[in-house]
């Protein structure tokens, strides 16, 4: 379990493609306090800690997590948004978030608005009913709020976000290019209504 709040930019020292993908992080984390087995938010995907030093740490990625994650994100010199998971008693600063990739989001644009950055992100028709203005979303594993949604002809939906310098600068937002694939996660009470509402009470 994580909070969206991110605590470090992790950088891909090495992506090795044996049966699974084995990822070599850099890390700033203290890493004797971190156990093997420990999970870790990668940009969004909740990863398990499987071989550490001093300052990294590798995890394996299954083909499915790869298939359901943003495409060109666990290259080699890639950096991750990272997180460690919530202990019992921690400021819970974002929301619940579980570490399960929903969707992956594209950048559609990137507006100045004020001092911050105005993003316009797409997302697949699958997630559309779980968006709704000032809830929550998680991008690239950052909890953050969603201001606007405008449903498109495709069933597909465009929804707004405000990115304010903090933010930017304490994560991979401070670069941006259009286009640009975001692992998405919608907020875990939508995640839940949309499955209730899947089943027709007789």
């Amino acid at each position: 379990m994580f909070t969206g709040i991110i605590t470090d930019i992790g950088t891909i020292r090495s992506a090795e493609q044996r049966g699974d993908l084995r990822l070599v992080i850099g890390s700033g984390y203290a890493m004797d306090s971190v156990a093997i087995g420990a999970s870790i938010a990668c940009s969004g995907a909740c990863l398990t800690v499987v071989e550490k030093g001093p300052d990294w740490f590798a995890v394996d990625l299954s083909a499915e997590t790869v298939a359901r994650t943003a495409p060109g994100l666990w290259a080699q010199g890639g950096r991750l948004n990272l997180e460690r998971a919530l202990k019992v008693g921690d400021e819970l600063g974002g929301h619940i978030v579980t570490g399960h990739v929903d969707g992956v989001g594209h950048l559609v644009s990137a507006t100045p608005e004020g001092d911050s950055m105005r993003l316009v992100i797409a997302a697949p028709a699958t997630l559309a009913a779980a968006l709704a203005a000032k809830g929550s979303i998680t991008l690239d594993g950052i909890s953050l709020t969603v201001n606007s949604v405008e449903d498109q002809a495709d069933g597909s939906v465009h929804f707004g976000l405000n990115i304010i310098p903090h933010t930017a600068a304490q994560t991979t937002l401070d670069s941006l290019v259009e286009g640009r694939s975001f692992n998405l996660e919608i907020d875990v009470l939508a995640r839940y209504l949309d499955r209730m509402q899947s089943f027709v009470i007789a």
